[in-house]
């Protein structure tokens, strides 16, 4: 059984949204932290409503239900409503959201009305807009932002309220290619680039507009920074995270081409200056030519062919 524990709907549609959660629990279709996104019809002007839900326990007194099984740990369903099911593109971000909640949840009345029910209602503004702000805030130079998240610079925030800050580093994580790259390669290029101290950005939001130094970008950042800032006239954050999201794919389909050039190279000379020309005209060959340096770097063969296209780069 669901019992209510706090909600901003209207009674009707809260029983409805109750009705369906009943449903999907008989199921066994909530699993433990890990959220789904559907379409859910109920009655408000809506009709069809997008609904994020996600099933989870109390931390601290899982732990007391591990020790005395005896004692039955309380799960909570969380739901956020929104105009439609866009907010699966945030799903991953509504999970972490999800995460914090638990550490403010206590049976108490009073915490609940002092932490939960303020955590439960500015969901869409701390989890969904953050990459709109960021956008809104850096403008051009966001650019430099793109360009650190795919290169894995350090960036150190300065004389920034809490929320900026957070608003920069989770724009980061967003845009940067952990899941999508192999996490050894990944790992390699932090600590290559948090060893070059001197590549560390700084982001001073002491004035109206945020100053970068140490900040570097190129070709392919600069193009879709167009793409954010041209969509900054609607004003929707689903449509900057999908801008985001093919960002994250064209540099992907970029880093797997470049492999594939450098394989064929291994014996091929033509095939050495078409991944030269690829380098030159894809607009990211600084970033690319780091990461696959660190990728092939245990591949003779291979790295060969990376020290030429050094070479050549440099030259």
């Amino acid at each position: 059984s669901l019992s209510l524990l706090d909600t901003n709907l209207p009674v009707e549609a809260e029983t409805e949204l109750r009705s369906f959660l009943a449903k999907r629990l008989t199921k066994g279709a909530l699993f433990e932290g890990m959220g789904n996104v559907v379409s859910v019809g109920l009655s408000i002007p809506e009709h069809k409503v997008g609904c994020y839900y996600c099933r989870f326990q109390q931390e601290n007194l899982l732990e007391m239900a591990t020790l005395e099984s005896d004692i039955n740990a309380p799960e909570y369903v969380v739901c956020f409503l929104g105009g439609s099911e866009k907010e699966d593109t945030f799903r991953l971000e509504l999970d972490k959201y999800i995460q914090s909640l638990k550490i403010n949840l206590d049976l108490e009345q009073k915490t609940l009305e002092m932490s939960v029910k303020p955590h439960l209602s500015s969901w869409f503004e701390n989890a969904i807009c953050p990459i709109q702000r960021v956008v809104q805030l850096f403008q051009e130079k966001l650019a430099f932002l793109l360009h650190a998240a795919l290169s894995y610079t350090p960036v150190e925030v300065k004389n920034a309220d809490e929320r900026t800050e957070k608003d920069i580093s989770r724009f980061l994580a967003a845009a940067s290619l952990q899941g999508l790259v192999q996490e050894g390669t990944m790992t390699s290029l932090c600590i290559a680039m948090t060893e070059e101290q001197h590549k560390s950005i700084a982001i001073d939001c002491a004035g109206p507009q945020p100053q970068l130094h140490n900040a570097g970008s190129n070709r392919f950042c600069e193009d879709w920074m167009h793409a954010f800032v041209n969509g900054a006239e609607g004003g929707n954050p689903f449509l900057f995270r999908q801008i985001l999201e093919n960002f994250k794919l064209k540099a992907i389909q970029d880093i797997n081409n470049l492999k594939r050039f450098i394989r064929q190279a291994e014996m091929n000379h033509y095939a050495l200056f078409k991944c030269y020309m690829f380098l030159k005209n894809c607009g990211s060959g600084d970033i690319l030519l780091k990461i696959v340096k660190v990728e092939h770097a245990e591949m003779p063969e291979a790295r060969n062919v990376v020290t030429v296209l050094e070479e050549f780069m440099r030259e």
